[in-house]
């Protein structure tokens, strides 16, 4: 017999909904208010859902076992399994020099002017960056090469964490959408295309707020041909990309065709003023060779390939299996929706993480990488990501449990007596859970159902809603302490990161509020940009 998920478990609403909220303020409170670490905060928060769910919401607890158990399965397969490849692949490019190699590159071409070198090293190689590995590395490179090229150390940070919005939620070969797929029951192809149909806005304009930041808006009108060379390049590939390929490879395509084109556009055009801020000291060396150059490239353009390829022979879904959770699967009936609910683990051989581990084995063949190299590169990777590791299980564990306990739908069921006016508040939920975890995959894993449920209940799309958490979220990651952290550390700037938050805090407002208005469009007035769930 199933169990029932009671949907007011106190007797009034508000009250309910209110112990609802408790796991998740236990969670974001330790995280982002006293900056405890992820794993301890994840862990105080799947034990505050754990006493919750079996007094309050009276789960049986081989239930709530079962649900927080399938869900450290699902972090390690897919989520972790991507991450370690991706990551494995970065670790490898540092060991055998060829990321100095596309460092020294970008410095090279990124001009002498503080707009331009924004442009292509914040933005498209920062991109670039967040769709291959994420963890705070393009914020961390890309601010490095800033100060490197002459800027402001608080102003590289803050341009270096106003461009790390547009890429995030594709970040890490797409973990963000696959993360949200898995935690909603939603298609993970419609909710990669539905944020496909929201960032490339903000990706078009990026680059051009990025310079107005820079050098207000004589440096915009000086170099606006620049800006929309690389945002339109950017935003119709992740566009394109997203919608018909999938979430995995559309940062690092995207990136890829961005740079291209806008280094193929500066070969033929200069803005009036190309002096400002003129590139210094030592990553303005000597030109690289063409063999550098492409050595520089190749892991880059060979996971890209690979991804590529994979997509279109369709491996991603090639032996699939699908395997029923014993004694969860159907074992719970959803009140809120008058039917039961699903345990099903889908386990993908051939996953994005299998696709770029082979990228990784043909970086590694093509450039005869010695064993031991290869081997090293890959245990630093697992040490890396013991930590992380620990925290994405703990909290992906803490998702399902509050998802199959009925916290979820309790908390959209009051979320719902907003009525209409949700769609201006979805994408600010996700801008306050990444913005305190970090993470737009945990912001997915956290609040990405909760959207679900109150799309139901106030009969917007819940695509809409489940994608417009991912893209609000991107707009927190920039005020985010731990990314502040990582980018205040790399410039030398430790103890500021109160400065920083300041000087990027309305710039994420603005985004955020950019994304919220554009889902609430898309919720009435442009209802055939959203695909049907």
């Amino acid at each position: 017999m199933s169990w029932v998920q009671p949907l007011n478990p106190l007797g009034w609403m508000p009250l309910s909904a209110l112990g609802a909220v408790i796991p998740l303020a236990v969670l974001l409170i330790l995280m982002g208010g006293l900056r405890k670490s992820g794993a301890l905060s994840a862990a105080c928060g799947l034990a505050t859902a754990a006493i919750l769910a079996a007094l309050v919401w009276r789960m049986p607890l081989k239930l709530a076992a079962l649900s927080a158990g399938y869900g450290c399965v699902f972090a390690l397969w897919p989520i972790l399994w991507i991450v370690f490849a991706a990551l494995w692949l970065y670790n490898l490019s540092v060991e055998t020099g060829q990321f100095d190699l596309l460092r020294r590159w970008m410095a090279e071409h990124a001009s002498g002017d503080q707009c331009l070198q924004a442009i292509l090293v914040a933005f498209s190689f920062g991109a670039l960056l967040e769709g291959m590995a994420g963890f705070g590395a393009p914020v961390a490179m890309a601010a490095f090469l800033l100060v490197g090229l002459g800027f402001n150390p608080r102003q590289a940070v803050t341009v270096s964490l106003i461009a790390n919005t547009a890429p995030v939620a594709y970040g890490g070969l797409g973990i963000p959408i696959v993360a949200l797929a898995g935690v909603t029951g939603l298609d993970q192809m419609k909710l990669s295309a539905m944020v496909g149909r929201q960032l490339p806005f903000l990706s078009l304009l990026l680059p051009g707020y990025i310079v107005w930041v820079v050098a207000g808006r004589k440096g915009l009108k000086e170099s606006w041909p620049a800006a929309l060379i690389g945002g339109a390049s950017f935003a119709l590939t992740q566009f394109a990309v997203s919608n018909f390929w999938g979430p995995y490879a559309a940062d690092i395509i995207a990136a890829l065709v961005a740079i291209a084109a806008l280094v193929g556009f500066l070969r033929v055009w200069q803005p009036a003023n190309s002096n400002r801020g003129a590139a210094s000291g030592p990553s303005a060396s000597a030109g690289l060779s063409a063999r550098e150059a492409v050595t520089a490239w190749a892991p880059w353009v060979i996971l890209a390939a690979v991804m590529i390829g994979w997509s279109y022979l369709n491996l991603f879904g090639r032996g699939q299996i699908s395997i029923p959770v014993w004694g969860l699967h159907n074992a719970i009936f959803i009140a809120l929706y008058q039917r039961p609910y699903a345990a099903v683990f889908v386990f993908q051989p051939l996953a994005a993480g299998t696709a770029a581990l082979a990228a990784t084995l043909l970086t590694a063949a093509a450039f005869r990488v010695p064993v031991r190299m290869f081997l090293t590169s890959g245990l630093k990777t697992l040490r890396q990501l013991r930590k992380p590791g620990l925290t994405v299980g703990l909290i992906v564990a803490l998702a399902y449990l509050y998802n199959y306990s009925g916290m979820a739908y309790t908390l959209g069921a009051a979320l719902a007596g907003l009525g209409g006016m949700f769609p201006l508040v979805s994408g600010f939920l996700g801008w306050v859970a990444c913005f305190l975890s970090g993470s737009d995959t945990a912001a997915n894993l956290l609040f990405g159902n909760l959207q679900v449920a109150v799309g139901h209940q106030i009969g917007v799309n819940p695509v809409l809603l489940a994608a417009t958490n991912s893209s609000g979220a991107v707009a927190g990651k920039m005020i985010s302490p731990q990314n502040v952290a990582v980018g205040v550390t790399t410039v030398g700037l430790v103890g500021q990161e109160g400065d920083v938050v300041r000087s990027t805090f309305w710039h994420s407002i603005v985004l955020a509020l950019f994304l919220s208005l554009l889902a609430f469009a898309q919720a009435y007035w442009l209802k055939w940009m959203v695909p049907l769930p």
